[in-house]
């Protein structure tokens, strides 16, 4: 009987698993960080592209980075064709990531758009990621869990309230506490089911007012969930989210330096967009740098946007640069090839504002949206790690 039951756990956990020759996603093998692409090739390239492939969404969460552009309905899609070509062209092309709203908000969508780009990298052996909050029909993921590498969630919660707090914010609708519940008891239970399945689970939180105090019982909830990946990055006051109070960078470091004292060894810890550097001038910042460095199964990843990646817009065919900047789109898939509007932006005055690289730290500088609030009269060009 014993033996029966580890038989159908293999089974279970094998469900889900990627093609045997792509290497395993690892604090070794991250494809998404540009610092790849960059050592490979000798300078940034496009080797990402992220589609947004809906504005739909059953949630308004207050920290949301695309929140202004949530709609009640939607136009129809560009040609899936369309996309796949411009796909085609791209010569380096390494990983896929969809994102919205909530990507499978409606099962058209999962049907004719999602499960073709995942089957088309998958065919292509690219890897791939969905941005979701695992809040609706467990069908809906075990349709798209097949072809896909990494299942993305956001989670900054400990309690059912706090996810109808954070999650409900700015609803146009009234969210009654039940309702939200039942949706948080949902999400807990589709990763978890996914991660038992063998699907890559990663959940993201954010380090803001609401979570620096609690991240490590934020954490536990995770490692709970059975998620291979906790990726944690600072909350920066970007358009939907301008208006939510900032913590001191301080703050941030004692968050994570909390984390990793209390943090599972067995679950890898991905740290991203950290305004930390190790060419900064605070000493305790650099200390904090080290010790990731130093820990096993913690990495730091740079930002891909506008480094590795571009996003389009699967409705307008606009090519976006980075999500945090308000930097209009740089070309239109209608027209041109990924690799030629990649091209032109990183010619472009703002990208040599950050293109810095560092070979000793493995770091590509600031995003804008860093340096613009913390760096403004910095040229990290001219700096040096002090390590």
């Amino acid at each position: 009987m014993q033996g029966s039951t580890t038989e159908s756990k293999t089974i279970r956990a094998e469900r889900f698993a990627p093609p045997d020759h792509l290497l395993p996603l690892s604090p070794q093998n991250d494809p998404w960080d540009p610092i790849r692409s960059l050592q490979r090739y000798g300078r940034h390239t496009l080797t990402s592209v992220e589609f947004t492939v809906t504005h739909l969404c059953n949630m308004r969460c207050e920290h949301c980075a695309v929140g202004d552009s949530l709609a009640m309905t939607e136009a129809p899609h560009l040609p899936i064709d369309l996309m796949l070509r411009r796909l085609d062209e791209v010569e380096h092309l390494e990983t896929i990531s969809l994102t919205g709203g909530e990507p499978t908000f409606r099962e058209e969508t999962v049907r004719n758009i999602i499960v073709p780009l995942l089957r088309y990298a998958r065919s292509r052996g690219i890897r791939t990621q969905l941005n979701s909050n695992v809040t609706l029909d467990y069908s809906r993921y075990e349709q798209i869990a097949p072809y896909l590498d990494v299942m993305h969630i956001s989670f900054n919660y400990t309690a059912p309230e706090d996810f109808h707090e954070v999650g409900f914010a700015r609803s146009p609708r009234a969210v009654g506490t039940a309702a939200s519940a039942k949706l948080y008891e949902r999400m807990i239970e589709n990763a978890r089911r996914l991660s038992q399945e063998g699907l890559f689970v990663s959940a993201e939180s954010m380090i803001n007012f609401r979570t620096y105090n609690k991240i490590s019982d934020i954490h536990k909830l995770i490692v709970e969930m059975g998620c291979r990946r906790h990726e944690v990055h600072p909350m920066y006051p970007s358009s939907f989210a301008s208006d939510l109070p900032m913590i001191a960078r301080d703050q941030m470091l004692e968050a994570i330096s909390r984390l990793l004292d209390d943090r599972s060894p067995d679950v890898w810890m991905l740290f991203g967009t950290l305004p930390f550097y190790a060419c900064g001038d605070n000493p305790r910042e650099r200390e904090l740098l080290a010790r990731l460095n130093r820990e096993p199964n913690v990495t730091v990843r740079n930002d891909p946007d506008g480094r590795n990646r571009v996003n389009v817009n699967l409705f307008t065919g606009d090519v976006y640069v980075t999500d945090f900047a308000a930097i209009p789109s740089f070309g239109n898939v209608k027209e041109e090839r990924l690799d030629d509007v990649f091209e032109r932006w990183q010619n472009h005055p703002l990208q040599a504002r950050v293109n810095c690289h560092c070979p000793a730290a493995g770091c590509c500088g600031p995003n804008l949206l860093v340096s613009d609030m913390y760096y403004r009269d910095v040229d990290f060009t001219r700096r040096r790690a002090l390590l």
